[in-house]
């Protein structure tokens, strides 16, 4: 379980598609944009932010719904490329101790395998989780995700725990890998322990889009 309050960037995303809901993660980059994964595109969604239990009220939460869901136009939805999508909120959020931005990568910045970040989510554990959870991930070399046909290293990361046990699981998809204090990761496929790790998508190959599609002058 994560410490109330320690990832004040996260973001829970409840998406109505037809008469069902799922959950998805995300995080805030902006005080009017969300980023998360495109296969969390829905009818309707409504974005919680600064939560630490989703399934009660609490007075640290902002609960604001997507004006509009901005997919990368390049989004293939059977190989998982290009899988991350900007979420326009309604109204902008406020920035609070309980509601903060995370920074994003430099364009083309380096994650080097070896390196340990973090994830995050309220997805399914033994059962769905009401409270945030948090585990290490290590960044591993590309050829252990080639087993996935269509693994791109120039926008994938691949990733595992370390004793590969624990990872990604449903309901985390859209959060973001975190490594020293930056988002270079989007949860996109979870890992099968002990087999085949998960992949993210490499968030500093979209920075060019991100900028321009939130309309912000890119970094040098």
């Amino acid at each position: 379980e994560a410490r109330p309050q320690s990832r004040p960037y996260m973001a829970c995303l409840k998406i109505q598609r037809g008469a069902s809901y799922i959950h998805c993660g995300g995080f805030l980059v902006s005080e009017n944009f969300v980023l998360t994964a495109a296969h969390c595109q829905g009818d309707n969604i409504t974005v919680i932010l600064g939560a630490h239990n989703v399934w009660k009220w609490e007075p640290s939460q902002q609960r604001i719904r997507v004006r509009r869901q901005i997919p990368h136009p390049q989004y293939n939805s059977k190989t998982l490329k290009n899988d991350i999508m900007l979420l326009e909120l309604e109204k902008p959020a406020k920035l609070n101790g309980d509601v903060k931005i995370i920074p994003l990568p430099r364009m083309g910045e380096c994650v080097k395998p070896g390196m340990v970040g973090s994830v995050a989510g309220w997805g399914c554990t033994v059962a769905a989780a009401k409270v945030l959870q948090e585990v290490d991930v290590e960044v591993v070399v590309d050829n252990k995700c080639l087993v996935y046909d269509y693994y791109d290293r120039a926008t994938m990361l691949c990733a595992e725990h370390p004793q590969q046990w624990e990872d990604i699981v449903p309901g985390d998809s859209g959060g973001p890998l975190v490594c020293d204090g930056k988002a270079q990761g989007i949860a996109s496929r979870g890992s099968r322990p002990g087999k085949i790790p998960g992949t993210y998508t490499r968030v500093s190959a979209f920075i060019g889009w991100i900028h321009k599609e939130m309309g912000v002058t890119a970094q040098p």
